[in-house]
């Protein structure tokens, strides 16, 4: 079952596919939210998100993106933070909806979706980055943070330069903006 799942995720038609087809997918996601939405819950689900958001942004104000190693900021933690942060964006969204089956599935697909994806770039950035990126490996954790290494000084980096190079502006006021627009929904348009 593994194997047929992971071919599923990596196969090159289905991968294109749903790369033509993210932001039709992402609006119906966005909709079909918001229609089940808990305003109830819009406090929690915002916090979660912004978490998620705050560990993307730090990634994108660390990461100097196919040109040399990144081990500063949150990638002395974890070799694929952004991929965590984007996890946690998103979770706070889908928690609006006050059903966890909809959280496990969501984590099960993500799951599926991050590993294969962190196979098929580690393979990539093998090759990019050689020796460095095969010490980096064995010394930090794929996806569990090892936050002995919070005492490191390379924790604290935070560039806004390289920020707005990998445009970590924009992934912020698209998130803020899909919190507003499903806040007045709630509040003006939802049904009582």
């Amino acid at each position: 079952m593994q194997t047929a799942i992971d071919s599923l995720f990596n196969h090159p038609t289905a991968r294109r596919i749903f790369l033509n087809l993210r932001y039709a997918l992402a609006f119906i996601l966005v909709m079909l939210v918001a229609y089940y939405s808990d305003i109830e819950l819009m406090p929690f689900g915002f916090v979660v998100s912004m978490f998620g958001q705050v560990i993307q942004l730090w990634s994108f104000a660390s990461l100097i993106k196919n040109e040399k190693l990144t081990a500063r900021g949150p990638y002395v933690l974890v070799r694929n933070p952004m991929y965590l942060g984007r996890y946690f964006l998103i979770l706070g969204f889908l928690i609006l909806t006050g059903s966890w089956w909809v959280v496990i599935l969501y984590t099960v697909f993500y799951w599926f979706y991050m590993s294969n994806r962190v196979r098929r770039e580690e393979k990539r950035l093998a090759q990019l980055l050689g020796a460095a990126y095969a010490a980096y490996r064995m010394t930090v954790n794929r996806f569990l943070p090892n936050f002995v290494e919070l005492a490191n000084p390379a924790v604290l980096y935070f560039n806004f330069a390289v920020l707005r190079r990998n445009n970590g502006h924009w992934n912020l006021l698209a998130t803020l903006a899909g919190w507003l627009a499903l806040d007045i929904y709630l509040h003006y348009f939802a049904r009582p």
